[in-house]
């Protein structure tokens, strides 16, 4: 390989990376833009899909927004996936990898996460939400990475486009299938004991197609892809998405609650945009995972926008950012409450949103240089094993 050549294979490696590094930062803004909402708004909590006779339009832009992090974060689980086995040796590798990790960010969810949402030792009530999601996916995927690429793209978009199905099939609590349908597919609480019980937030059998669908797209990424190519296939595919959303959703049938005309155009709007997160519905999947994958494009193109280099920081750090973020929250609220007293009925509570987004940006910039730190240091000491689990 001459050195120009090697350069230019270096480069495109490295933006290739980059941009799914800003991708994921950037929804990990919206997350914390979310759970600052949740923290500081629990006066005004919103239901799923929301209730837009009493959400005014800028809270449901900021929670819409939010609808990105999840189902981009588990793609990107995916892709990442793929090139983790690029880059080792291979699919053994990957699956021992998804696998490990599966395990671990399960005891994280059940252990240092949940206690940063509820602060209770012991905890009455533990809520299997988007870590556990995700672990599980990785675990699965574990399995399915032995599929021929083909095979694997056919029964993950299956599962996206027909889980909706299902949604018809309930099984109460007590029954056989109770438990393993509450995990799978129908949200719902499992008693453990007379003082503990599980929430499955995010049923996980949707999410098991997204993290397939983005191993699938894995060679779209590969070293010595074209990026023009990939660039189509990421513009195309966006775009049938997105049609597809359209479609569907102005025939109000398959895969979506319908939506209704409001009094005025802006409220037919967000009922058109008002789509189900748990578990994820197929317009809820076409209509995140397209706007994932042209933002994942519009980052390739623009490498060299100041914004890129911070967002990518974020995105190489996901699980510490998680963790920070959402103890720095905890620890807000208390001292707000000690400070102020409940403001809001039971809750301290801001007045508006516009304190939320503010909250969000300040706390964005405030948890930067920590996480930056340690992106650095899992650049730099590959040596330490557990460094690759966050």
């Amino acid at each position: 390989m001459t050195p120009a050549l090697a350069h230019t294979t270096t480069t495109t490696t490295a933006n290739r990376l980059l941009s799914i590094d800003a991708l994921r930062g950037l929804v990990m803004l919206f997350m914390l833009l979310d759970h600052v909402r949740e923290t500081f708004l629990l006066h005004r909590q919103v239901s799923d899909p929301m209730d837009i006779t009493v959400t005014e339009p800028a809270l449901f832009v900021s929670r819409t927004l939010a609808h990105l992090c999840a189902p981009v974060f588990v793609l990107l689980t995916g892709l990442s996936a793929y090139l983790f086995g690029e880059k080792y040796a291979g699919k053994g590798d990957v699956s021992g990898f998804l696998f490990k990790r599966g395990l671990f960010l399960l005891v994280l969810e059940f252990t240092l996460v949940n206690f940063a949402w509820t602060f209770q030792l012991p905890p009455t009530v533990i809520y299997l939400q988007v870590i556990w999601a995700i672990g599980l996916s990785m675990i699965a995927l574990s399995a399915l990475v032995w599929l021929p690429r083909q095979v694997l793209l056919g029964l993950s978009l299956l599962i996206i486009v027909g889980h909706n199905l299902l949604d018809p099939l309930h099984f109460p609590d007590g029954t056989a299938l109770h438990v393993p349908w509450a995990i799978l597919h129908d949200r719902g609480w499992i008693e453990l004991s007379d003082t503990l019980r599980l929430r499955t937030s995010y049923p996980v059998l949707p999410w098991i197609g997204v993290i397939g669908l983005g191993y699938a797209i894995g060679p779209w990424f590969a070293r010595g892809a074209a990026p023009a190519a990939r660039q189509r296939k990421l513009a195309g595919w966006a775009s049938f998405g997105l049609i597809g959303f359209v479609a569907l959703r102005l025939l109000n049938g398959y895969g979506e609650r319908p939506w209704t005309a409001g009094e005025a155009p802006l409220h037919t709007l967000m009922s058109f945009f008002n789509i189900t997160k748990y578990p994820p519905s197929l317009l809820f999947l076409a209509l995140t995972l397209s706007l994932g994958l042209l933002l994942l494009l519009t980052f390739e193109r623009l490498q060299k926008h100041k914004a890129i280099g911070p967002l990518s920081v974020l995105g190489s750090a996901p699980m510490f950012f998680y963790l920070l973020h959402l103890y720095a929250l905890k620890g807000l609220y208390v001292l707000a409450v000690a400070l102020f007293g409940l403001n809001q009925g039971d809750y301290f509570g801001f007045d508006g949103i516009w304190a939320i987004w503010l909250t969000a940006g300040v706390l964005a910039v405030a948890l930067y240089p920590a996480v930056r730190r340690f992106a650095s240091l899992k650049a730099q000491r590959r040596d330490i094993a557990w460094l690759k689990y966050f």
